[in-house]
């Protein structure tokens, strides 16, 4: 018996040195429960060989990537959607079962099966193994977390469970990289066909609870001792009181973090799109190319890039929650909330999922079983204010709101209003879920059922192949959505030619649009410009900054202090506030309506969402001008 050891080849049939090891690149899928480290492992495995992708003719993503195996041989790895079990109630489970069984249109069945189970969480985790190793593919059993349970005194025989599950063990710690010479062993071709033993009939989840039970006393299988620091820990932060307290602080710090901590960065990049653009200005003859390069592409993309360090700062901070454990325990706090407007607690990941972008958000709630409850947090997540809307929120409020300690050192008064603007967001989707599930959307409720992780310390790799993610989507969208956008806004302020020359912004297409626009955006404080923003905000909601920047620009307005100079000469106080509640409430995004249209299949609740949404951000800025109006 050991709590680690090497990899175990017991209960094997048919040994092949060579194995699946042939000329073409074989496909390897990694499959284990959700919280089991299994995307630890595939980054390990991958480093920055891999990408983000969906199955054919399905929303469900899953990530790819190449894992070099010998000097010449590399293997694609596959990590399927974290699951329980093969049963298909829902969408993950479901793509998950076709993709193993070779039933998945467009992608050949895999050669071979990483199986990854928390080691510390046997018990319940081996219930997958049943229905994945009589599927009959070459599988490695991987316990993870063997330096967990060696810390906290687990014991298991590798070697006997290999025999019950006639299936190769190892015992592998993903985060510290222990263990992990037998997977490459596994991936290089030292593989075999398993002969799995005693496998239950039914692959339902009580026979395979009993079955799993049964095997890991076979295997003499000892859990782990709980983890002191969680149950003390649990106490404090799971506490009916002490909880949504110290949740409220979380989010405080976090929101002031990125005012000061990404302050240095956004100026070291201002300067560095400021100095460039200067430069080229001077080294370059005046001519419509200098125009379009400076006004339209330097002033519009440099105006949204200057962001990047604060959401990076963003996800930085929560994914330190995220790998630490606490925003499992957000969620419970969350799911006393959330049954108050009658949604289960699965639509808790979604939902904070949101906080990032909509579209993966509205795509996280295939794992919803009850089809209403689905359709109504696919309804309120674009309302979780996303990353897009961070530029905006930004800009305004370093614009209109001089940054004044509240508490202390700890909150100042841009970090206040910024969590305002996401209190705002929360509580539009929580009135809007208490509707829907109160009438058209009505169902009865289900228990919330989570597995929550201990706490563990965040790792470096983790964090940072995330971060460099995120700065790899957000260039992406600033080098192909924003870049177009700011081409064509240029190209539209310089139409049509008087005399061969390009006529004042007013009179230009783009100028006649806004003033045509502005009538109906006049009683919200909004003039012509902040008109065509919002209009080009559709492509993505950042792009208004950018649009603004564009529009400045050409005005001789360049670089983002100056953009927010400009805008508090054109914008009262009461129109600056306007906007911001409108971003809040809008649904300025065309992914996430394509997205919501192939999840509920079809245009009714898109359209219902999109117009519902609009109506609330127009009466709610109009309200938010009123008032400041009256107040002033």
């Amino acid at each position: 018996m050991s709590a680690c050891g090497s990899c175990h080849l017991s209960g094997l049939r048919s040994p092949d040195a060579k194995g699946l090891l042939q000329n073409r690149t074989r496909t390897v899928a990694i499959v284990g429960p959700p919280n089991s480290g299994k995307s630890t492992l595939f980054n390990r495995l991958t480093g920055l060989r891999q990408k983000v992708a969906n199955f054919p003719g399905v929303t469900v993503e899953h990530r790819v990537g190449r894992a070099k195996v010998a000097e010449d041989s590399e293997v694609c790895l596959v990590d399927l959607p974290g699951v329980y079990s093969l049963s298909p109630r829902s969408e993950d489970e479901r793509v998950t079962r076709d993709v193993l069984a070779g039933q998945m249109d467009g992608i050949s069945r895999p050669d071979a099966v990483l199986l990854i189970l928390d080691s510390t969480n046997l018990s319940r985790h081996l219930t997958l193994a049943a229905p994945v190793l009589s599927l009959g593919l070459p599988t490695l059993v991987i316990l993870n977390m063997a330096d967990e349970l060696r810390r906290r005194e687990g014991v298991v025989d590798t070697a006997a469970l290999a025999h019950q599950l006639g299936a190769p063990v190892t015992l592998v710690s993903s985060i510290e990289g222990e263990g992990m010479q037998a997977v490459y062993e596994f991936l290089s071709g030292a593989i075999s066909v398993p002969a799995p033993v005693d496998l239950p009939a039914v692959y339902d989840l009580p026979g395979c609870r009993k079955w799993a039970g049964q095997v890991g006393r076979r295997a003499s299988y000892r859990p782990p001792a709980p983890p002191v620091w969680t149950h003390r820990l649990d106490a404090v932060f799971l506490h009916p009181l002490a909880g949504p307290l110290i949740l409220a602080a979380v989010v405080l710090v976090v929101f002031q973090g990125m005012f000061t901590g990404a302050k240095p960065l956004m100026d070291g990049i201002q300067w560095a799109v400021a100095g460039s653009g200067s430069w080229l200005a001077r080294t370059m003859p005046e001519s419509a190319i200098r125009s379009l390069l400076i006004e339209g592409v330097w002033d519009g993309v440099g105006s949204v890039i200057v962001f990047l360090p604060q959401i990076l700062l963003l996800f930085l901070l929560l994914g330190v929650l995220e790998d630490s454990g606490y925003l499992a325990r957000a969620a419970v706090i969350a799911d006393r909330t959330m049954a108050r407007v009658g949604l289960q607690g699965k639509s808790f990941i979604p939902l904070l999922s949101a906080y990032a972008c909509a579209v993966p958000a509205v795509l996280a709630t295939r794992a919803i079983e009850n089809k209403r409850d689905r359709i109504a947090t696919i309804l309120i997540a674009p309302f979780m204010t996303c990353s897009a809307r961070l530029p905006v929120y930004t800009l305004i409020i370093a614009a209109f709101l001089p940054d004044h300690p509240l508490l202390g050192a700890f909150v100042g008064t841009r970090a206040a209003a910024l969590v305002g603007l996401y209190l705002l967001g929360f509580l539009a989707a929580f009135f809007t879920a208490k509707l829907l599930k109160s009438s058209v959307l009505k169902s009865e409720p289900t228990p919330f059922l989570l597995e929550m992780p201990p706490y563990r310390w965040p790792t470096v790799r983790s964090i940072g192949l995330r971060l460099l993610d995120r700065a790899k989507i957000f260039l992406w969208r600033a080098g192909t959505v924003i870049l177009l956008v700011a081409v064509v806004l240029w190209g539209l302020a310089h139409l049509p030619l008087v005399n061969g020359q390009a006529p004042p912004i007013e009179e230009s297409l783009i100028g006649t649009l806004g003033r045509t626009l502005e009538p109906v955006i006049r009683p919200l404080g909004f003039n012509w410009k902040i008109g065509v923003g919002l209009i080009s905000s559709l492509a993505a909601r950042e792009v208004i900054v950018s649009t603004l920047g564009t529009i400045y620009g050409m005005e001789g307005e360049a670089g983002s202090q100056a953009l927010a100079a400009a805008l508090r000469a054109d914008l009262s106080l009461g129109g600056a506030v306007a906007l911001l509640v409108f971003f809040a409430f809008a649904m300025q995004c065309f992914a996430t309506i394509a997205v919501v249209r192939r999840e509920t299949g079809g245009w009714k609740w898109p359209a219902v969402q999109f117009a519902y949404m609009g109506s609330l951000a127009y009466a709610g800025a109009f309200m938010a001008n009123l008032i400041v109006r009256w107040l002033a």
